[in-house]
């Protein structure tokens, strides 16, 4: 399916590709997003502009808020697994020890605030598949590092942190995620549809109350279902003993939108140990990019074992697939 951009985008595109401030480039990409047809084939190319749109966003208000205080480093984390996941939360409320349960990262764990001063990666399994975790540092009213804009940015989902074993772990939380909203990340539940706005980034969000083992947890618990109703999906898990463990795994991988898929080659048995994780409801032609770009063009149709098929059943490049099917590319 093609794009079909309009003559006006491509003139707001060579405008873009010839302005010398971020300014006059911004203005451009907020051009050409109002002018995109906005459809399944103009996916990548929404996806590619609001990330340049979000970025010079940021550049612009940082510049606005004048110099500041060299950071410590710049971290990028090259995707790997299913998708990437960020934890955020307020100081002491349990994202490291998670971390360290669900993952074989060792971060840093006292009791203590602002343990965690630099992101921490770790790969978490789940059944088949691996998901990438980053724990970021504390955010507050008055602590937010410039860097959780950019790692926030290029995650698929998020776990916000609530504190089981504080009185104010409600009121520390909502802070979260109100300075995360002045940075345009704005945490939703699953499922949720993506926003108009090409500047503010919707995340995908599960709310996890953790040290469910502390003696005052049931009434701090309470309290927090006030406070935030059903604005997230509410999981409750003690690291200490391990309770919620197996259904957090699950709902994190079930936040990131994806399914599973295996190829196999005419032949020869499926590769079922190390399988695809498309958007749900992807199709063949979409799978068949993620096997090699050069095959999403290509490919013309496939044989598929699995659901809504008869086994072996060929269907063409636009056929849906469905979680644990298994596909035979055919070009």
């Amino acid at each position: 399916m093609a794009v079909n951009l309009p003559p006006h985008y491509h003139d707001a595109e060579a405008r873009y590709k010839k302005a010398q401030t971020p300014e006059d480039k911004l203005a451009a990409l907020k051009e050409m997003w109002v002018l995109l047809p906005k459809h399944k084939a103009s996916e990548k190319v929404q996806a590619d502009l609001k990330t340049k749109i979000s970025e010079l966003t940021d550049q612009i208000e940082q510049a606005k808020q004048g110099p500041k205080k060299a950071a410590p480093g710049t971290f990028k984390f090259p995707r790997q697994g299913a998708g990437t996941v960020v934890f955020v939360g307020p100081p002491n409320a349990g994202k490291s020890a998670l971390l360290c349960k669900l993952t074989k990262a060792s971060p840093a764990v006292a009791p203590y605030p602002f343990t965690t001063r630099e992101p921490v990666p770790g790969i978490m399994d789940y059944e088949d598949v691996r998901v990438q975790l980053i724990d970021l540092p504390p955010i507050t009213a008055d602590h937010y590092d410039t860097f959780v804009t950019d790692l926030t940015r290029a995650a698929n989902a998020a776990v916000l942190f609530l504190d089981l074993a504080d009185d104010d772990g409600p009121a520390a939380t909502r802070v979260t995620l109100e300075r995360l909203k002045q940075a345009r990340r704005e945490l939703v539940p699953p499922g949720t549809t993506q926003t108009d706005d090409p500047t503010t980034y919707t995340i995908p969000t599960l709310l996890v109350a953790t040290k469910g083992d502390d003696e005052a947890a049931d009434i701090r618990l309470e309290i927090a279902r006030e406070e935030f109703g059903t604005a997230f999906p509410l999981l409750v898990v003690s690291a200490e003993r391990g309770d919620g463990l197996p259904e957090l795994r699950k709902a994190i991988y079930d936040a990131l939108g994806v399914m599973r898929i295996y190829t196999k080659q005419p032949g020869k048995p499926a590769d079922m140990t190390s399988p695809f994780t498309p958007p749900i409801g992807a199709t063949v032609a979409e799978l068949a990019g993620m096997v090699h770009r050069d095959l999403e063009d290509a490919v013309k149709s496939a044989r598929v074992w699995g659901s809504g098929v008869h086994d072996g059943q060929t269907v063409g490049r636009d056929h849906p697939l469905h979680d644990k099917d298994v596909v035979e590319l055919h070009t």
